[in-house]
């Protein structure tokens, strides 16, 4: 495993401005990291799901059954934008689209049998990366970078909620 650059400056003494500086950066790095490898997993199943499907498939596992417009806002979009990210999902068979059982009119989406197994084989194998990833660290530094890590996004979170900017995508750590 490649080593990370040396980034161990004396955060005490670094100041507000050189640690923010650093921060901004990192996530920078992180960010483009990310996306080039979308840490799709390992193996066959790397880089075989998208983000927005995986969002997606992942809400409607621990939520449940439910309406797009209760999907969007769930997941801080807007409902076209559910709309045209799951219909792909319904095409290849991991979504169900279903009537509400208390107004049939409704539509009801519901992860598939299919969609259930494509979704923990992706978690499956991302799990495996993040595993591979953090190999050398200690359960405690996992534990702090997840906790952290979640208190960011959640911080993000809340100032795109924030009025005139757009929602957020937040999701539970899994």
């Amino acid at each position: 495993m490649p080593t990370p650059p040396d980034t161990s400056m004396d955060m005490t003494t670094a100041g507000d401005t050189g640690l923010l500086d650093l921060l901004q950066h990192e996530v920078a790095l992180f960010a483009r990291r990310a996306e080039q490898t979308r840490l799709g997993g390992v193996g066959q199943v790397r880089n075989s799901m998208d983000r927005a499907a995986y969002l997606l498939l992942n809400r409607l596992d621990k939520e449940g059954p439910m309406g797009v417009k209760a999907l969007a806002a769930s997941m801080g979009i807007d409902s076209s934008t559910v709309t045209r990210q799951v219909a792909p999902l319904v095409d290849t068979g991991l979504v169900k689209r279903t009537s509400h059982p208390e107004d049939g009119r409704a539509v009801v989406l519901q992860l598939s049998p299919r969609g259930q197994a494509r979704l923990e084989e992706v978690r499956s194998s991302r799990r495996q990366l993040m595993g591979e990833l953090t190999s050398e660290w200690t359960p405690q530094e996992r534990t702090a970078f997840c906790t952290l890590l979640t208190r960011f996004n959640a911080a993000l979170s809340a100032l795109q909620g924030a009025p005139g900017a757009p929602a957020a995508e937040s999701e539970p750590t899994t």
